[in-house]
């Protein structure tokens, strides 16, 4: 695997890296935000989460220490921080019951504490086994009837489990969440395998718009995020034999949705039959630069040259759509301009592509444009949703939609250190280049 190399230089170079090291600064101030009123329990898992709370944050002063390690500084004081965050989160584990959703449960604690080990402090696979246990009880319920996606649900864990390779029990995890995977296929002979979303899972918003249901072509919660799990999974050889076919069969259903070069898009952002595709953003969450990255894993997972050629060119065509066609409006990891140059930046090292290079420093440049002072968290506030559909400015520190999340793509674009908190979002996996 190539070392990761610094992106940004010069000027753009220290201004990532200034706003990175002010959101740190900022967060102590920020801690206590809540996108709507909870209960107590509820509140206090909210703020240890991943998305939004301590293991989040707890990721942003990790790559700050070990940023500092690589260059000679001092790492003591982030480092502190880091594992003080980290504990903090795993106590609310212990005082409050939480979901096993990857983003907003125990899971994803789990995860950090897990990725942590051997970066920041010492591995105890002991530690894990608890999670691991709980989580094979909750997955040897067949069929599964919650999500399958990879927020809140099965891909999810799958994430969890990759993470605790080559541990026994994280390798039953992974396999079961292939077969649970397995049992959810839509399969036909003809048109491949897909995974639909009945109208019992999706938000009251996308009922009303689908009352029948779709098709999810979002990495967060949709078929692209299974494409690139199934991908890890045959990459780390677990559960190939059930997961390698599922795969082969998979890939060539989302690309036969392909909307031609004609179009400014390349994929929508949800299918049904009988309804006229609908353009999708530009993001992780949903759209074609997210659908590349999980293209790319599957490719290379597979050895599959078309395929290969297929995530690079749905990426090149991303790099090149107009400003106003991408619905980018903040600078957020999830859909906001760092988030693009994150996946535009991990594609182009893993690719060597120039043009994808000069895209990732289009948008690292926007994600600053985006920053006002005096505003938000060190200058960053968050264009999202309230859940309900209904999107507003917010000023949210978090991982996953806010300040957290722009800090570790600014720091990802300026350090040695491979980002690799980025497993979690599915846009790299641990023998991925």
């Amino acid at each position: 695997m190539p070392d990761w190399r610094p992106l940004l230089q010069g000027d753009l170079a220290d201004r990532a890296r200034e706003a990175a090291e002010t959101v740190a600064l900022a967060l102590p101030l920020a801690s206590g935000w809540l996108p709507m009123p909870m209960s107590p329990e509820t509140e206090t898992a909210w703020n240890a989460s991943l998305a939004a709370g301590d293991a989040g944050f707890s990721l942003l002063y990790a790559y700050l220490a070990l940023g500092q390690n690589a260059s000679g500084g001092d790492s003591e004081e982030n480092a502190d921080t880091a594992l003080a965050l980290l504990d903090r989160s795993s106590e609310a584990v212990a005082a409050v019951p939480m979901s096993d959703s990857l983003f907003t449960g125990f899971t994803g604690i789990a995860w950090v504490t897990e990725h942590l080990e051997g970066r920041l402090f010492e591995s105890d696979e002991e530690a894990h086994l608890g999670v691991d246990e709980a989580l094979l009880d909750a997955l040897s319920l067949s069929p599964w009837t919650g999500d399958y996606d990879l927020i809140n649900g099965l891909v999810g864990l799958g994430i969890y489990a990759l993470e605790g390779l080559p541990r026994p029990t994280a390798a039953a995890c992974l396999e079961q969440v292939v077969d649970r995977l397995a049992e959810r296929a839509e399969r036909s002979r003809a048109a491949g395998t897909t995974w639909f979303s009945p109208p019992e899972i999706l938000p009251a918003y996308q009922r009303e718009l689908f009352p029948e249901g779709l098709y999810n072509f979002g990495v967060s919660h949709g078929i692209p995020g299974i494409i690139a799990l199934l991908g890890a999974a045959c990459q780390a050889g677990v559960a190939v034999t059930t997961a390698a076919p599922l795969l082969e069969s998979a890939v060539p259903w989302l690309l036969a949705r392909h909307q031609g070069p004609e179009s400014s898009w390349r994929f929508p952002h949800f299918f049904h039959p009988g309804r006229d595709p609908q353009p999708s953003r530009l993001a992780w969450c949903y759209g074609d630069l997210g659908i590349a990255t999980a293209l790319w894993i599957a490719a290379r997972a597979a050895g599959n040259r078309v395929w290969e050629q297929a995530a690079l060119d749905t990426a090149l065509s991303a790099a090149v759509r107009p400003p106003h066609l991408t619905r980018v409006m903040d600078s957020g990891l999830c859909h906001g301009a760092g988030g693009v140059a994150h996946l535009f930046n991990r594609l182009y090292q893993a690719t060597g592509e120039e043009r994808l290079a000069d895209a990732a420093r289009s948008w690292y440049e926007s994600a600053l444009g985006y920053r006002k002072l005096g505003l938000g968290v060190a200058g960053f506030r968050a264009w999202a949703s309230d859940g309900a559909g209904t999107q507003d400015w917010r000023d949210d520190p978090g991982f996953l939609e806010g300040a957290v999340g722009v800090a570790l793509t600014l720091l990802a674009a300026v350090s040695p250190v491979e980002p690799e908190w980025d497993r979690l979002l599915l846009a790299s996996t641990r023998s991925q280049p």
